[in-house]
């Protein structure tokens, strides 16, 4: 019994004795395999992320080819609203002068008007039947010297009353004078006028209560 139990021993030791260096050695060659899938698997990991990078270059490149493209419409927006404009101010030139151009006819008009009204006067005559205010008194009262104002309600009334004679108007008021202007009354070939300094030459005829 005893050498059996020896035997076990010993066959038991060697056993073991040889296992653990293989089993060792086993580990030791497993380790550097394991350690070098690993590098391995850490570029496969790294690989995306390489990738990565060139696809946020060409994401931002979309945007500012987008952001340039979006200035480039704005630009043109710009222009054309500025091409409206200036034609629109062209317009509205052409058409002020046009307007100016016709008030100029018009004024030129009523002046002629006025000229030819003033060619064909007419004069009522006073209660004494002379129909010419006396010198004295027209020195007095008349001529360029004596100026004074008609206003806008005496033109309504067609009269107004200066130098103690009452004057109607035989003439059409001029666009171009003012009511605030001063005015003044002279005698031309037995006619009476009424004048304004500011616009010579155009005259409007009255008639003269004596």
């Amino acid at each position: 019994m005893k050498l059996v139990g020896a035997i076990s021993t010993a066959v038991l030791s060697l056993t073991l004795g040889v296992g653990i260096p293989a089993y060792a050695q086993q580990d030791q060659h497993d380790q550097p395999e394991e350690q070098k899938a690993k590098p391995a698997q850490d570029e496969k990991k790294a690989q995306p992320e390489k990738s990565a990078k060139p696809q946020e270059k060409n994401a931002q490149q979309d945007k500012n080819n987008a952001q340039e493209g979006k200035n480039a419409q704005q630009q043109d927006k710009n222009n054309k609203q500025e091409e409206k404009s200036a034609q629109q101010q062209d317009k509205n030139t052409q058409q002020e002068e046009k307007n100016a151009q016709q008030q100029d006819r018009n004024n030129q008009q009523e002046q002629r008007n006025a000229q030819q009204q003033q060619a064909q006067p007419t004069q009522r005559a006073g209660n004494n039947g002379a129909g010419r205010i006396p010198d004295d008194r027209y020195k007095a009262n008349f001529g360029q010297e004596h100026r004074f104002r008609v206003s806008q309600s005496d033109y309504r009334d067609r009269r107004f009353q200066y130098g103690g004679y009452w004057f109607g108007f035989e003439g059409v008021w001029p666009s171009n004078w003012l009511y605030t202007q001063d005015v003044y009354v002279v005698e031309i070939g037995g006619v009476y006028y009424l004048c304004n300094a500011s616009y010579p030459g155009v005259n409007i005829a009255l008639s003269v209560t004596l």
